[in-house]
């Protein structure tokens, strides 16, 4: 008898602990339901113990306990399948993911070298501009520059 109370305690605390998690959403729902049911199929079995010797004998199993341990294993052996089946899918989508942000990368990699070459030939028009205005050229005009060739000044246009 002291089991049977122990197995409808355990049972609450599990219903309990699902909807906890729930609440603090770190449960989804779909995977809330499967544990939800397996709370409430345990309680009932907790609190009437005799209702599984009644259902193991009319499904033709010698003992409760077998019927129990039998149900265990193929509820585990689904899980496990269920989260193969869904580390798979994440896997696959974690290599997509991969490869878009390789793409993504490549690209912005390309534009800040584009965004490199613009500024520089930026900076030298602009350095162009200003020796233009040093040297002599206003407003677009060549104006007359004197030069030095074999110590003579030489006058002479751009």
């Amino acid at each position: 008898m002291k089991l049977a109370i122990m197995t409808g305690v355990v049972a609450l605390l599990l219903l309990a602990l699902i909807f906890e998690l729930l609440r603090r959403r770190q449960l989804r729902e779909k995977y809330a339901v499967l544990w939800l049911v397996v709370g409430l199929v345990t309680l009932p079995l907790g609190f009437i113990p005799w209702s599984l010797d009644n259902v193991s004998s009319w499904l033709g199993v010698a003992s409760g306990a077998s019927l129990v341990l039998f149900l265990a294993v193929v509820f585990l052996l689904i899980v496990c399948i269920h989260l193969s089946w869904e580390a798979s899918r994440l896997e696959d989508e974690t290599r997509s993911l991969a490869e878009e942000v390789a793409l993504i990368r490549a690209e912005l990699r390309e534009v800040n070298e584009r965004h490199s070459a613009l500024e520089a030939e930026v900076e030298q028009v602009r350095a162009a501009q200003e020796n233009g205005a040093a040297n002599g050229t206003a407003n677009g005009h060549t104006v007359g520059i004197v030069t030095q060739r074999d110590g003579k000044a030489v006058v002479g246009e751009r």
